[in-house]
């Protein structure tokens, strides 16, 4: 027969699941009971009708308090709920350009770039050679380096790589 895992709770241990021999105890109104025995605490809180909660495992003796588990449930996914509306997910948005781009289409990108920052997003400008357009590499760098400058009021980091090929071309 294969041993089996034991199952790991999502959350906090309730009533017959914790496992100690002593607890601090908190009751409803938020009264310290001090250090007493989890069977003492346990009749406590089902004297009051209410469940004993672990709420700081890691303490010792752990911290349980006597609540309404299910009320306690739905606040915590309610707490979580509002911190997740709250956060804002930055996203990369690439934008691309060719050495040989016309002046009406930098115009259109470079407020695309003006826009994704302004929504708080980073902002990924990649340059493509095709063909002979590789022999004219100073030209994609003098495009680049007019991207920052035109866009160096909203910029907060500017990384320039230039490639290393076009290092090495220099050198």
């Amino acid at each position: 027969m294969k041993a089996t895992l034991p199952v790991t709770k999502d959350g906090p241990r309730v009533n017959e699941e914790i496992r100690v021999k002593e607890v601090q105890l908190i009751d409803p109104d938020g009264k310290n009971h001090g250090v007493i025995s989890i069977r003492e605490a346990l009749d406590i809180a089902l004297e009051a009708g209410l469940d004993l909660v672990e709420v700081a495992p890691n303490m010792t003796p752990p911290v349980c308090k006597i609540l309404d588990f299910g009320k306690f449930k739905y606040q915590e996914q309610k707490k979580a709920a509002e911190a997740r509306k709250k956060q804002k997910i930055v996203e990369i948005k690439e934008i691309k350009f060719r050495p040989m781009i016309d002046d009406h289409d930098y115009d259109v990108k470079m407020r695309s770039i003006r826009r994704f920052f302004e929504e708080g997003d980073k902002v990924k400008v990649t340059l493509r050679f095709r063909g002979r357009e590789m022999a004219h590499q100073d030209l994609g760098v003098k495009l680049l380096d007019r991207v920052r400058d035109e866009q160096r009021d909203v910029i907060l980091m500017v990384r320039f790589n230039p490639p290393d090929f076009v290092r090495q071309l220099r050198a």
